[in-house]
């Protein structure tokens, strides 16, 4: 009965897919039109593309977003010094930019079909991957089917699982184990997120701890001494990976503090860089002087906000800001990862919704790394009490840094478990290598 269930289930959401397919195109230009999708490379979402596919073995490595991508960089590094061919799907034009930055031509991206079966047939059919990966908690049915019907491979990497998603899936078990078990393993981020996933119905679990905590922050070294140069002794903080409502919170909270630090400079890091004007329009509201970083003008000291409208580029400003406020955290939920900041010496202060990364943060918190403010108000006081108190803030810079530090070590963990799946590929790449060499 549990399977017939699930089976039905499946059947109703692929005809779902079936019956929304001629809406796509529709869709699609909408998300265009917003600046959410790369308007020239639309047909990817539906499976098709104009890039042959390499010959020797392929790895398909999926992630959602920027911060998936970036977890997933020394992975992708590891991967292409054993000249495996990998191609990478990502669903965010930020995320695709980030990848051509990264790695030029060494790397096949794609964005990543829809989970309608038109879409996941022809990408399967045309790529052919040898092996899965994919990282954190991207559940898609049609694609775990389609990839278990052709006996490849599929793996959960950086594994991860809010509380909510968990026990949405524990609220349909029969659909949930029949989805789940198609996972060939789960490298959990955290042993919760391992539990998780084998009591959905993943026999194979392992935890790495975060793959972002082995990820060496990079920053422009020219770019760094050319923004130190021009603010000289201000004091500068960063609302970073902030979401819609937090970057009027952080225009609300400069104001407020401009009175006491008058040589006070914000940086406002919005996650989502296409919505650089409405903040802008937003900010110039507020009788702000803020400069836009992609203008390539250098602050004066009538500056009032940096808005960071480019992508890759996090690494300077973190280093910049003696404290940084994390966002998604305040006006939504789920948060974003404290890693990098703690990695590149800031302070660090976050919003009480922290959910998606609650694991992480327990540690943080636990080691007095990071603390929580509950709205404006608190923001302000914090920043005013670390800005001004160099001991203070010192001391939550290295308790920072030391925590995060100690979490490293996910990707040799993760590339343990991966063995058994890529080290018959290895050999496949020794043999076209061989092959293409001598003409056999």
């Amino acid at each position: 009965m549990k399977e017939f269930k699930a089976r039905t289930a499946l059947y109703l959401y692929r005809m779902a897919g079936g019956l929304i397919s001629p809406l796509v195109p529709f869709y699609l230009s909408i998300r265009a039109a917003r600046g959410k999708e790369d308007p020239h490379r639309k047909r990817e979402r539906m499976g098709r593309t104009n890039k042959k596919r390499p010959e020797g073995p392929l790895i398909w490595l999926h992630a959602a977003s920027v911060g998936e991508t970036l977890a997933l960089v020394p992975l992708i590094e590891r991967i292409l010094q054993l000249h495996i061919n990998v191609l990478l799907t990502t669903g965010t034009v930020t995320s695709a930019s980030l990848i051509e930055n990264r790695f030029g031509s060494r790397v096949i991206h794609q964005f990543a079909p829809l989970d309608v079966k038109p879409a996941i047939r022809r990408f399967l059919d045309h790529w052919k991957p040898d092996l899965a990966l994919v990282c954190e908690s991207e559940i898609w049915p049609l694609r775990i089917n389609g990839l278990a019907r052709r006996h490849i491979p599929q793996v959960m990497v950086n594994a991860h699982m809010s509380a909510r998603s968990f026990h949405s899936w524990q609220k349909r078990p029969a659909l949930a184990s029949h989805i789940f078990r198609q996972i060939d393993a789960a490298i959990g981020q955290s042993e919760s997120d391992a539990e998780q996933y084998h009591a959905l119905g993943v026999k194979t679990v392992a935890v790495s701890g975060n793959l972002k905590a082995d990820i060496a922050p990079e920053a422009d070294k020219n770019l760094l001494m050319q923004y130190r140069e021009s603010l000289h002794n201000r004091l500068v903080w960063a609302a970073i990976s902030t979401h819609e409502g937090e970057e009027n919170i952080a225009a609300e909270v400069h104001i407020a503090l401009k009175t006491r630090l008058p040589n006070l400079l914000t940086i406002i890091v919005p996650r989502h860089p296409e919505r650089a004007d409405a903040i802008m329009e937003e900010l110039e509201k507020k009788s702000l002087h803020v400069i836009r970083h992609s203008e390539k003008r250098m602050p004066d000291e009538d500056t009032d906000i940096i808005l960071v409208d480019t992508i890759g580029e996090m690494g300077v400003f973190l280093q910049l800001a003696k404290v940084s406020f994390i966002g998604k955290s305040l006006t939504e939920t789920g948060g974003h990862n404290p890693l990098e900041p703690a990695l590149l010496g800031s302070a660090i202060l976050t919003g009480p919704h922290v959910e998606n990364f609650k694991d992480t943060f327990d540690v943080f918190f636990a080691n007095n790394a990071a603390r929580v403010v509950e709205d404006a108000t608190q923001l302000a006081v914090q920043l005013n009490t670390l800005l001004t108190h160099e001991p203070l803030r010192y001391e939550m810079i290295e308790a920072a840094y030391d925590t995060a530090t100690n979490m490293s070590g996910a990707l040799e963990r993760t590339l343990k478990v991966l063995r058994p799946f890529i080290d018959p590929l290895i050999m496949q790449a020794k043999l076209h290598h061989q092959d293409t060499n001598h003409g056999w």
